[in-house]
């Protein structure tokens, strides 16, 4: 097992099937285009060999299925198949929920368990202006149908000062009364942001955040564990909330996550744009993919941030949110 310094190792991987996208949210594109699928992606049975190779050759043990938009992706049928017949301890799936309707019956028989919903409002009129795409409607009924199957969900927000501020306590009390535990993402200093006056304009950190939230509920800080991106909170009798707080309080020294493109690079960091590229490997004989991808692991690992977040100008839907 590769670990570095900081007793850092590879244990989550996050798989980006495409770097398509049927939104165009202002936070993660400039020009409001959706994104689209990347040249040369894997296919589907290369992303699950990259997948299995990760797994007996990082240690990894959780994977979580991202894109773009991975519902999107023709790919998805064949990838969740094989990713769940891996010796994976969790296999979670992030998504802006808009297809969710359509899959629901795939996911629900694919044995997945967990899965995160992208959503920054539960106004339509805001919803179409953030996502520039999509319908607000089917997404609820998506997390409904998910909730009805006994699938654990999470909802995903990212909080902006001039798009969806005074949206923080509805989300919580919509989350809250479905036993749904929302995570507010600290806007990222990435992509068209990293040099741009919007970013700063926009940013709520976490202090704000957990001020809005006190004028209506009591709440303290509870565990979570010790690699996890969100600092949790529980307001006793309702539920749980958290932050991922890159900004306010980083999480990288005790960083485990590793992305795999849908093209086939792997990247250590998100706050970094050096990346490695596994697809020879794929059409090696198993035993001697795992030992060329040792050197490989090394390299991604080194490439993660000592203590903080410093941003990026890498696009997070090309790599897998």
């Amino acid at each position: 097992m590769i670990v570095d310094k900081q007793g850092r190792r590879f244990r989550n991987l996050r798989l980006s099937l495409t770097a398509a996208c049927n939104y165009a949210c202002t936070y993660c594109v400039p020009d409001g285009k959706r994104l689209q699928a990347a040249s040369a992606e894997l296919e589907g049975e290369e992303m699950v060999r990259a997948v299995s190779l990760l797994v007996y050759g990082a240690g990894i043990e959780k994977l979580r299925i991202t894109g773009g938009e991975p519902l999107l992706s023709p790919k998805f049928d064949e990838i969740i198949a094989g990713v769940m017949a891996l010796p994976l301890h969790d296999v979670a799936l992030t998504t802006n929920g808009q297809l969710l309707p359509r899959k629901a019956d795939l996911l629900v028989n694919s044995g997945l368990k967990r899965i995160n919903v992208s959503l920054d409002t539960l106004d339509a009129n805001r919803f179409r202006a953030i996502a520039r795409g999509g319908d607000l409607a089917t997404v609820l009924q998506g997390i409904e149908l998910m909730l009805d199957a006994n699938v654990k969900v999470k909802v995903n927000m990212v909080p902006m000062r001039t798009a969806n501020a005074e949206q923080v306590l509805p989300m919580l009390d919509y989350c809250l009364e479905r036993g749904i535990e929302l995570r507010f993402i600290e806007l990222m200093n990435m992509g068209h942001l990293k040099h741009n006056a919007g970013y700063t304009r926009d940013f709520i950190g976490m202090d704000e955040l957990l001020d809005a939230i006190s004028a209506r509920y009591e709440f303290v800080r509870t565990d979570a564990a010790y690699d996890s991106t969100s600092i949790r909170y529980e307001i006793p009798g309702h539920g749980h909330f958290g932050i991922i707080a890159n900004e306010s309080e980083p999480f990288c020294s005790a960083c485990t996550r590793l992305r795999l493109s849908s093209n086939g690079y792997l990247y250590g960091c998100l706050s970094n744009t050096e990346c490695h590229d596994i697809r020879p490997l794929l059409s090696q004989p198993f035993h001697l993919a795992l030992n060329a991808l040792q050197e490989i692991l090394r390299n991604a690992l080194a490439d993660k941030q000592n203590l903080a977040f410093s941003g990026e100008v890498t696009v997070m839907k090309f790599i897998g949110g």
